[in-house]
C-alpha cells in the first residue's frame, strides 16, 4: 500500500482548477517526502518538455515512488479527446497519450484515462462516437502493453462528461477492449455522485480496480468535509486491494495546507487498517 499525492509537472499551466501540487519539482517532492507520503501521481501535459531522468532522479532522491501519470489536462488545457468530431483532434489525442505512456514506462508507472476519452456530441451518432473511443482504447492498450504500462480507465461524473459515468459502464468498456493492460480505477468523489451504493461497487468490481483517487465529498482534502475515510479505506482493504491511493483534490486554501491536512487525516487511518 502506498499513500500518494498528485503533483503537476512544470509543463502544466498553473491554474486553480488543477487538482495537484504545482511548482518546482525539487521543492514539491522534498516537501511531500518530509510530510511522510510514500509516492506521487504525476499530472502532465507534454512529456517532451521534461527531462525524464531528472524527474525520476528527484523522486528517487526523495524516496518517492511514481505510481501513475494522469492525462486529465490533455483535455482540460488542450481540449484533445478520442471522441472529437474532427479526425485530426482524435489523432492528436492518441499521439499525446502515447507520449505519456512512453514517459510512464521510463518512470515505471501506469497511466489513467479520464476526460481525454471525450464525450458524446449532437453532431455524431452515439455508436460512431463509441466506436472512436473503443478504437482508441485498443490502440493505446496495445502500445502500452509493449512497454509494460497499465491503463486505468476512470469513471467521471456526468457533470464533467456524458461517457462512462458509472463503474458498470467502465467495466463494460474494459470487457469490450479485452486487453490485459486496460483496466479501471475508482475515484471516490465520482463514485459518491454516480453510484447508488459506493461500498457495494467497491466490493463488486474489485477485480478490475488498479488505482484509487481520494478526495472528500466536496473535492477538498480528506477530513475537510463529510466522508468516512475509515470506512472507505477499510472497504478497499477488505477486497484485498493493496495498491496506491492518491489524492486528487483542489489545492484549497493552498497546496501546502491541503497536503498537510490530507496526510494528517489519512495516515493514522492507513496505519490502523494496513498496520
Amino acid at each position: 500500500m502506498k499513500l500518494c499525492y498528485q503533483v503537476a509537472t512544470p509543463d502544466v499551466a498553473r491554474s486553480p482548477a488543477v487538482t495537484a501540487f504545482q511548482g518546482n519539482l525539487d521543492y514539491n517532492f522534498s516537501k511531500l517526502a518530509e510530510l511522510g507520503y510514500d509516492g506521487v501521481e504525476l499530472m502532465t501535459l507534454n512529456p517532451l518538455e521534461l527531462n525524464w531522468d531528472q524527474v525520476k532522479g528527484e523522486a528517487d532522491k526523495n524516496k518517492l515512488d511514481i505510481v501513475l501519470v494522469c492525462t486529465g489536462e490533455i483535455f482540460g488545457q488542450l481540449k484533445l479527446s478520442f471522441m472529437d468530431k474532427h479526425a485530426d483532434i482524435r489523432s492528436k489525442a492518441r499521439e499525446r497519450v502515447k507520449g505519456i505512456i512512453d514517459f510512464a514506462a521510463h518512470l515505471g508507472a501506469n497511466i489513467n484515462i479520464g476526460r481525454v476519452r471525450g464525450q458524446y456530441c449532437d453532431e455524431l451518432p452515439r455508436e460512431v462516437s463509441y466506436g472512436y473511443a473503443i478504437d482508441a482504447f485498443k490502440d493505446i492498450s496495445e502500445y502500452a502493453g509493449k512497454r509494460n504500462v497499465k491503463i486505468a480507465l476512470e469513471t467521471v461524473t456526468l457533470m464533467q462528461t456524458n461517457f462512462i459515468n458509472t463503474v458498470q459502464e467502465a467495466v463494460d468498456v474494459v470487457k469490450n477492449v479485452d486487453n490485459e493492460y486496460f483496466k479501471m480505477m475508482m475515484d471516490i468523489f465520482h463514485l459518491n455522485i454516480e453510484e447508488k451504493d459506493m461500498f457495494e461497487v467497491i466490493d463488486k468490481y474489485a477485480e478490475y480496480n488498479i488505482h484509487v483517487h481520494l478526495a472528500d465529498n466536496n473535492r477538498r482534502y480528506p477530513g475537510h468535509c463529510g466522508f468516512d475515510f475509515e470506512k472507505i479505506i477499510r472497504a478497499f482493504k477488505n477486497t484485498g486491494y493493496d495498491g496506491a491511493y492518491c489524492t486528487e483534490i483542489f489545492q484549497l486554501p493552498d497546496q501546502d495546507t491541503a497536503a498537510e491536512g490530507s496526510i494528517k487525516h489519512l495516515r493514522p487511518i492507513f496505519n490502523r487498517i494496513y498496520r
